[in-house]
């Protein structure tokens, strides 16, 4: 991707691309060095899906970015200056996301904290404590305005520097009792989003926003959580991502202790108090800049019948690209592009780690 400001014309292409079905962040890079521009892969979409495909439209583009000018947010795409540089370090990076607040904030070395909505108190003394001497530590706070844990770390950290990331637009307030914290992180902090400005939160949004959560950030904490919980998700995806993860110990006697006592037995780092976490920071290697994998990358159209091979080849169990290289025999770009053009076509959907799975 490019590293400079987006032309009007070009963002508005880049914004209807990432809002069309079937098109996420794998597919929106791929499609960007195949066609060479947001607006060059939008006009070629209905070929290469081989299908009717549902693009987002330009007055749709325009009413989000109407959305946000009304709310005082800004977007900010991938190949834009302004991205957070630990979120373009990601594989793949979210294609743009909205702020609200403070936008220059989103390039300091960050922390996440979460845990569980219903915390102890002791949990949230806990998280607030962390989240202010982190900060005063010269550490941005990264959390996801939920209940609990969260709205601790956030109050913790107002006035060093905070950022709360929403499955829902900036604009969307959830939970309502948050509606006060809402207002002074944008303030004195910042909110993101992947989402339009007006979105309203569902379900499926929540994965979406652990997973930037955990970009934005160094390393993840989680201070309490069940065995079950969305704060294990962001562990998992701050692992993956190569970043630290660390647990705060917790009686075995209480089930918000099972998440965090888990992730300690998987080879967490413990965290008793804000040293435990700046000396983990201490010790992790830099990050580098993503590796372009050896099936990325600019690539011709995929020979005839390559399509139909690779999704006969596919099923509910997730199977890595690379070994639909090795079972199709044919160039590592050429079954990347077709396998592109099974997930526009809604054949195909990529997963983690370079693994896909039939639709």
């Amino acid at each position: 991707m490019t590293a400079g400001p987006l032309s009007d014309t070009e963002r508005i292409a880049w914004l209807r691309l990432a809002r069309t079905p079937n098109v996420g962040p794998v597919a929106f890079e791929h499609l960007l060095q195949r066609c060479g521009s947001a607006a060059a892969a939008v006009a070629a979409l209905p070929d290469l899906a081989r299908r009717h495909v549902d693009i987002s439209t330009k007055a749709d583009a325009e009413r989000e970015l109407e959305a946000g000018e009304r709310l005082g947010a800004q977007l900010i795409c991938a190949a834009e200056p302004g991205f957070p540089p630990l979120l373009a370090a990601i594989d793949p990076p979210p294609p743009l996301i909205w702020t609200l607040g403070r936008a220059e904030l989103l390039p300091r070395p960050a922390v996440a904290i979460v845990g569980a909505r219903v915390a102890s108190a002791g949990g949230q003394r806990f998280a607030r404590g962390l989240a202010a001497e982190l900060g005063q530590a010269g550490r941005l706070i990264v959390s996801g305005l939920a209940r609990g844990i969260d709205g601790a770390a956030h109050e913790g950290s107002l006035a060093t520097g905070t950022v709360a990331v929403l499955g829902g637009g900036v604009g969307d307030i959830y939970p309502p009792e948050h509606a006060d914290l809402h207002a002074r992180i944008a303030d004195q902090g910042c909110v993101v989003s992947e989402s339009p400005p007006d979105h309203r939160a569902q379900a499926r949004d929540f994965p979406r926003r652990n997973r930037l959560i955990s970009g934005l950030s160094l390393a993840v904490v989680v201070v309490e959580a069940e065995l079950k919980s969305g704060s294990l998700i962001t562990a998992r995806l701050a692992a993956e991502q190569g970043r630290e993860v660390l647990a705060v110990p917790g009686s075995p006697l209480d089930p918000r202790a099972r998440g965090t006592n888990d992730l300690l037995r998987q080879g967490a780092a413990v965290c008793e108090s804000a040293e435990d976490v700046l000396r983990a920071l201490e010790g992790l290697p830099g990050l580098r800049e993503r590796k372009r994998r050896p099936w990325t990358g600019p690539a011709d159209p995929p020979p005839d019948g390559l399509r139909d091979q690779l999704e006969a080849l596919l099923s509910p169990t997730a199977v890595t690209i690379d070994d639909l290289v090795r079972a199709s025999g044919a160039p590592a770009p050429a079954v990347f592009a077709a396998l592109v053009e099974l997930s526009l076509a809604g054949a195909a959907v990529f997963g983690p780690g370079g693994t896909v799975v039939r639709a």
